[in-house]
């Protein structure tokens, strides 16, 4: 891997930044290593990501550039360590996946009492999404999230994929042409809002997925986004999470029901994806629901995904 970009904060202003080893480049002043790279595009991570097609290929150029032994060229950097990181970019629009692991089905089936489906696919031959609110959810590498108030908040680590440039009826074969890059999400969710106790066991209307998923901080993301030409195959990667030390989370990407491929193959064919779009690629097995586990004010989440890094929330 030659780089990842990452959006930091500096002087009190948001800044996108090439992480490079140890140190974070100033991505608009790097630009200069990269002839036809737009300097205005480079200084803001949303901007690279709405031009990827053209900026990413460049991006990459800077860093190598960097890597061998232009850095007195490439202008403003800084040590990594203890510089503040957003998000790496807010995204446009959020999809979340539920039930896509085979592990977490087989383990929410048996908290909630439900018969074991031996093959998850053949129950549910399509992908399922929802969407998760952008915006005021999002919380960066280091951030506090404050609970909600809920009894019963619980941890997801995630593969997040970041959408590089439009899609609509891609074909399995093309579907990850489209990614710009891979980062770690942690979908936070108040379990108990999983449906509204005074509506009707029956009803459409029964679900609150809005309660569960997206309050204020629900959506912690970063650190970093790794670009996709630096991870050779989604579905082969490792993730771990832990809670206050302890391993609750320890599965990879291959357990995934439904492959990001193919989730991208079926959200693009009923919309558009655009640039910015992040799909958040469901979760492993051991999240607390499983072990009547929750976060409480104080804990300390840390989510890894091998090739990405690893992402810290604190509940406050």
């Amino acid at each position: 891997m030659s780089y990842q970009l990452v959006t930091y904060v500096i002087g009190g202003e948001d800044k996108a930044g090439l992480l490079i080893g140890d140190r974070i480049y100033n991505a608009e002043q790097a630009a200069a290593l990269a002839p036809g790279a737009d300097p205005a595009l480079w200084a803001d991570c949303h901007a690279l990501i709405a031009n990827w097609e053209k900026q990413g290929p460049l991006l990459a150029k800077a860093a190598q550039a960097i890597n061998a032994g232009a850095d007195r060229q490439a202008g403003e950097s800084v040590a990594r360590a203890g510089i503040q990181l957003r998000p790496p970019i807010m995204p446009r629009n959020i999809y979340f996946a539920g039930a896509n692991y085979r592990d977490h089905v087989a383990e929410m089936a048996k908290v909630l009492g439900l018969p074991q489906d031996a093959d998850p696919r053949a129950a549910n031959p399509k992908p399922w999404h929802s969407l998760k609110a952008a915006g005021s959810t999002l919380r960066g590498d280091g951030d506090s999230t404050p609970n909600p108030g809920s009894p019963m908040l619980d941890w997801e680590i995630e593969l997040a994929v970041v959408i590089g440039k439009p899609a609509k009826n891609l074909p399995l074969a093309k579907a990850l042409s489209c990614v710009a890059g891979y980062t770690i999400a942690n979908d936070l969710s108040a379990r108990e809002h999983v449906s509204r106790p005074e509506v009707a066991a029956a009803s459409p209307f029964r679900w609150d997925w809005i309660a569960q998923k997206s309050f204020d901080g629900a959506c912690p993301m970063g650190p970093a986004m790794t670009p996709a030409e630096f991870i050779p195959d989604p579905m082969k990667l490792g993730l771990k999470t832990w809670v206050n030390g302890a391993l609750m989370q320890d599965s990879n990407t291959a357990q995934m029901i439904f492959s990001v491929a193919e989730q991208i193959e079926y959200l693009s064919s009923r919309i558009t994806l655009l640039p910015g779009d992040v799909i958040l690629t469901g979760t492993p097995a051991g999240v607390g629901m499983a072990r009547k586990l929750f976060l409480k004010a104080g804990d300390h989440v840390k989510c890894r995904i091998e090739g990405i890094g690893e992402l810290n929330t604190f509940i406050s």
